[in-house]
């Protein structure tokens, strides 16, 4: 019998085979199936989206913003700075090194011992304006012009602040590919896509490996992305991650490819890349990270700083640099060993690199780009170009901010509210403690300072947090307070100007007008009984005025600071600003006339000012930026200028298409605003602003706090202006006084620019003809001489001040039918009070001592009957009168 077993076998065979062949069939028309849906999709895809990317690429891809410049860095002889520091200046600037590719803005050359800068076609300054520096002992020694003549000054080329942020708030500095130094682009292909220069849009090997990664992973993974495909993914599509949106973006990714070359894809790339968030911010682009996070062009990049900003690309907001220095560090090393397995470095190199630090910069977002300020310019701009369209137009816009002045104001600002928090804080314990569940709310603060010579804005900010708020607290209106007094002071002087050049004057009327100038020093340290102090005429610093408390026109009855007991009676006018007495001063605007102050305040750019009482006291408000052109009356010789912040405005060639000129007009006297300063300087070296010097700022100086339900401070050395404000938004009482709130930061300021070479000489104020100093005895207001060893100095127009002296005291001014009866005697030598025995010029022996006062017995208060004024025959036969003076105590200073 046979047994066929092996056709059967056969037969099997042949059927698993037929399966075979099938299945494969099967799975080779599903392959082919699938490849002709994919092909059909991507094929719709990429015609449906050759239209957006034909249409997008025909268009700018990226907004060339505005372009924000500082004021240019003024050279002078004698500066303290190096060769090396003007170098990376103009490095910063974008000019390059002789025998390096010519930048457009200009070169330099140096030696060891000078640079000659050669501007470009495209610099802020003409191609003529060469110049050589030269420096010996690390100062400028030499300053020479193109023909080799001595010059004054040189200005560098403006360092560029920032570019003005788009519509999505980002800041983006762009760049050429050929600006990118090479190790930038080495680090960014080693880590992010080693086959750019040599794929065409799409790294298949990479991909394939990338979603064997993810299916062995069971979820989808970063990876596999080359650079064109993440910038066709930034430009036109979502981060969602879907079969189609990557089919889409492998078309787009053809499209570019198509378009652009290698280089230009990097290009774009580079300028496009997110790499985190700086305030409110978005940092956009190489040339952005490169200002941001390591002050400087992206041309001067390190290796390690290259392999930085590369690292940062996965992760940016986990990779911040200022938050998480060890995680960057990981990174950047990593990146590092990527460049050594691709050849771009040598392992020396890779060790050397490691071993650097971060390296970052310094600069906040609100030292470096002054956030607040470039607001201001945006406003400005599109008030004088129309609209926002110069926007996208690439302008240099060409600013008065001194970046370094912009830095010190940060860190004054920080410094001094941090002590602000500190009080605030002290002040929330009490309150807890009280059981009172008042809500006291965190201050915000503004500081401005200018040039008081030109109205530069060289520095400005406007809150505490641009990140947290944008608002504006510089251009915010809120009352002056006793910062304004200066004003009626200014009014005094003014008014009185004529009558102190007499014309000609005969002997007797000269001999008149001393025996007046005497009575008045005198007279300036007795209590008087009238509301209306002696008036000479001429108003000088040591006119009498009277703080008791008065009723003024309109039933106006001004407080004194927290305290309505403290009250000194008759003081004179220089000590009534050196400690900020109420009715004092609004005495004097009465005597002045209201109106007239509220004219010149007016004139100086204080609108709101308005002739009433409360005037005096700062009752109506203005802008920081305000005041601060204001006081520029005081600290320019009487010549007000309004504060600017536009220079020029250019096309992005350096074309000049608009120059900006400041407003100035002369509305003192030069030797009032001299008068006025001196009194100021006095505030600060014996009154209320004595917190300066103790907090160790000694340069010569004039200022005035201000307390209202806001702290100010506005306060000005020979070369620089400053103005403080402290306060809420809420408008609530800050229950701090401006000495407390405002000049620690004014201080701290002040001290930091005098550190500075543009600003570290801060000289005496310079005298004008017509104004003499004199010498002064403490207790009697008159001439010292060696028997008055207790001495102070005052500024007087000539021939207003005293001229007797302390030993031989004022003459005998009684007619013979006084003298025969014997009444209306000689006066006596009353002393000063001790607290105001300070000094004026030359600095401060100690602090001005600050007592509690008790209101003297024959004091009126409040609620008092007004005690009837004797006769002339009570005053002739002696009837009752208390005649002892009463001994004033300092007011708590406002």
């Amino acid at each position: 019998m046979t047994v066929n077993i092996p056709v059967r076998r056969d037969s099997q065979v042949a059927s698993r085979h037929d399966m075979r062949n099938t299945l494969l069939t099967v799975v080779a028309g599903l392959f082919t199936l699938c490849l002709l849906v994919i092909g059909i999709t991507f094929t719709t895809y990429y015609y449906k989206y050759k239209t957006v990317v034909d249409e997008r690429l025909a268009k700018p891809l990226f907004t060339d913003t505005a372009k924000i410049y500082a004021a240019p860095f003024e050279v002078r002889v004698g500066q303290k700075i190096s060769a090396e520091s003007i170098a990376e200046q103009l490095r910063s600037a974008g000019y390059s090194e002789e025998g390096h590719p010519v930048s457009p803005l200009g070169t330099y050359s140096m030696n060891e011992s000078a640079i000659t800068v050669h501007p470009g076609p495209q610099s802020y300054h003409s191609e003529e304006s060469i110049g050589t520096i030269s420096f010996e002992n690390g100062r400028v020694s030499a300053l020479a012009g193109d023909q080799g003549q001595a010059i004054g000054a040189y200005e560098l080329e403006p360092q560029l602040i920032t570019g003005l942020s788009d519509a999505n708030r980002g800041k983006r500095r762009l760049v050429t590919f050929a600006e990118l130094p090479p190790n930038l682009v080495h680090a960014v292909t080693s880590i992010e896509d080693r086959r750019f220069f040599e794929h065409g849009g799409v790294d298949y090997f990479r991909l394939a490996g990338a979603l064997r990664d993810d299916l062995r992973a069971g979820r989808r993974r970063e990876g596999g992305s080359t650079l064109t495909m993440q910038l066709a993914r930034g430009f036109f599509l979502t981060p969602e991650k879907k079969l189609k949106r990557k089919i889409i973006e492998i078309a787009i990714t053809f499209q570019l490819e198509n378009h652009y070359s290698k280089e230009k894809i990097f290009e774009l790339y580079a300028n496009q890349i997110n790499l985190g968030q700086q305030g409110s911010f978005a940092i956009d682009g190489f040339g952005q990270a490169a200002q941001t996070y390591f002050g400087k062009d992206v041309r001067q990049l390190t290796l390690p700083e290259c392999a930085t900003l590369a690292g940062m690309i996965q992760h940016p907001s986990y990779l911040n640099p200022y938050r998480h220095p060890e995680r960057v560090i990981a990174r950047r090393n990593t990146v590092l060993d990527a460049m050594v397995e691709t050849g771009s470095i040598t392992k020396a190199q890779d060790e050397a690199a490691k071993a650097e630090p971060l390296h970052l910069s310094a600069m906040s977002l609100d030292a470096g780009e002054a956030p607040y300020f470039v607001d201001l310019v945006r406003d400005q701009l599109t008030q004088k170009l129309g609209d926002t369209a110069y926007n996208s137009q690439g302008l240099r816009i060409y600013t008065s901010l001194d970046p370094d002045l912009q830095r010190a104001a940060t860190e004054a600002v920080a410094e001094g509210m941090k002590n602000v928090d500190e009080l605030v804080e002290k002040r929330r314990e009490r309150l807890a403690k009280a059981g009172s569940t008042e809500v006291v709310p965190n201050p915000q603060v503004a500081l401005v300072a200018l040039n008081p010579h030109t109205g530069q804005v060289l520095a400005l900010i406007g809150g505490r947090n641009y990140g947290m708020s944008q608002y504006d607290h510089a251009v915010a209106h809120r009352p002056m307070g006793s910062s304004f007094k200066p004003f009626v002071f200014a009014t005094a002087f003014n008014s009185s100007l004529a009558s102190a050049e007499l014309s000609s004057p005969s002997q007797d009327e000269q001999q008149a007008a001393n025996a007046a100038a005497d009575s008045a020093a005198r007279t300036a340290v007795q209590p008087v009984a009238s509301n209306v102090p002696p008036w000479h005429g001429v108003f000088t610093a040591i006119t009498p005025l009277n703080n008791d408390l008065q009723t003024f026109e309109g039933g106006y009855q001004p407080r004194n600071f927290h305290d309505d007991s403290r009250f000194l009676g008759q003081v004179s006018a220089r000590v009534a600003l050196q400690m900020s007495l109420n009715n004092a001063t609004v005495e004097l605007g009465q005597m002045v006339g209201f109106n007239n102050v509220a004219e010149l305040a007016r004139e100086a750019g204080i609108k709101n000012a308005r002739g009433t009482p409360a005037l005096a006291l700062g009752a109506y408000d203005a802008t920081p930026l305000d005041v601060a052109g204001a006081y520029t009356s005081f600290a320019n010789a009487g010549l007000h200028i309004d504060p600017w912040m536009l220079s020029s405005v250019r096309s992005a060639t350096g074309e000049v298409l608009q120059n900006m000129t400041p407003n100035a007009k002369p509305i003192l006297d030069p030797r009032v605003a001299y008068l006025t300063t001196s009194l100021m300087e006095n505030v600060i070296n014996a009154g209320t602003g004595f917190e300066a010097r103790r907090r160790g700022f000694t340069a010569p100086a004039a200022g005035k706090t201000g307390t209202e339900n806001d702290a100010w401070f506005d306060g000005y050395s020979s070369n620089l202006l400053c103005i403080v404000w402290v306060g809420n938004d809420d408008y609530s009482d800050l229950k701090l006084q401006g000495e407390f709130a405002a000049v620690p930061i004014w201080a701290a300021f002040m001290k930091r620019a005098q550190q500075l070479p543009q600003y570290s000489d801060m000289h005496d104020f310079a005298m004008p003809s017509g104004v003499t100093i004199l010498k002064l005895d403490k207790q009697t207001n008159l001439l010292a001489d060696s028997t008055c060893p207790e001495d102070f100095y005052a500024a007087f127009l000539d021939g207003t001040g005293p001229t007797s002296t302390c030993s031989q005291g004022p003459p005998d001014q009684r007619n013979l039918f006084q003298k025969v009866l014997g009444f209306g005697g000689k006066p006596s030598s009353p002393q000063l009070p001790t607290q105001f025995q300070q000094p004026v010029i030359g600095g401060p022996a100690q602090a001005p001592s600050i007592q509690a006062a008790q209101p003297a017995p024959n004091q009126t208060q409040p609620g008092d009957e007004p005690k009837k004024k004797r006769g002339f025959f009570g005053r002739l036969f002696g009837g009752k009168k208390n005649d002892d003076p009463q001994q004033p105590q300092q007011q708590q200073p406002q």
